[in-house]
């Protein structure tokens, strides 16, 4: 018996824009499908999945006909409008392929700051998740503003994850997990695998913004990371760079960073 399997039952996993997509912008359909067929394969197996994606504005770079580093603000919230659209496609037909139903959701922050919303939004979540259905969650970037955004999606998917009582969230990105200094500068920094407390010292390891295509570093990860553990809700942070990971971190045998958190 796996007692790391066994424990953690619902999962939230987040995905960013530098994991879905390309250089270029654009999305990598072969890296979705299979995230895709990898969730589709541990929700078989009777665990409950919440898909905190990225990449609306990756898939609407094509349709509109935008250069990622040119877009003004209005132009990606108009690529996000289109891209989500082709973002829930994509991810309704995969998903279907192996079975499984999904339910779009798209929050902003006055969602949860509101008490009536945000119970809404928990109820909402309730439901979806007793009918086995995959909820599909991003930033409704459309209409979102600076007094109305998360601040990236590592924030969001610890909301997600207080709201639906998850017992996991796994963080994919584009690095390996928290490292003791930065590794882009530093050929000796090494992985720390397990954190048991966020303190200062965790916080000086973080390093700058993230990359051109992604919103937010390490240090919002860690911000992230906080807000589970303080609501007892354990995070790992590890490289999306194949999806396949979501196996290696349920048989306990991966390369990451785990915060720890208290027993609820």
């Amino acid at each position: 018996m796996n007692v790391f399997t066994d424990k953690y039952q619902r999962i939230v996993v987040k995905v960013g824009t530098s994991t879905l997509t390309y250089p270029t912008g654009h999305l990598n359909i072969r890296k979705i499908e299979t995230l895709v067929k990898c969730i589709s394969d541990l929700q078989n197996s009777g665990k409950e999945f919440i898909l905190v994606s990225s990449g609306a504005v990756g898939a609407g770079l094509g349709k509109m006909g935008y250069h990622p580093a040119k877009m003004t603000v209005e132009e990606k919230q108009a690529a996000a409008a289109v891209g989500q659209c082709e973002l829930i496609n994509m991810y309704n037909e995969k998903f279907g392929f192996y079975g499984h139903k999904i339910a779009q959701v798209l929050l902003t922050k006055d969602v949860v700051d509101d008490e009536v919303r945000r119970h809404n939004a928990h109820m909402t979540f309730s439901v979806l998740l007793s009918q086995r259905c995959i909820p599909i969650v991003n930033e409704n970037d459309t209409v979102s503003n600076e007094q109305l955004k998360f601040g990236g999606n590592d924030t969001l998917s610890a909301i997600v994850a207080i709201l639906c009582n998850a017992d996991l969230v796994i963080n994919l990105t584009d690095i390996d997990g928290l490292y003791d200094k930065d590794p882009r500068t530093n050929e000796d920094a090494k992985i720390i695998s397990v954190v048991d407390k966020l303190d200062d010292n965790v916080f000086k390891c973080a390093g700058g913004a993230g990359t051109e295509r992604g919103t937010g570093g390490m240090l919002a990860k860690l911000e992230a990371a906080s807000m589970c553990v303080c609501c007892g809700i354990p995070m790992i942070i590890a490289n999306g760079a194949n999806p396949e990971i979501l196996y290696d971190i349920m048989d306990n045998n991966y390369k990451g960073t785990f915060f720890s958190a208290n027993e609820r």
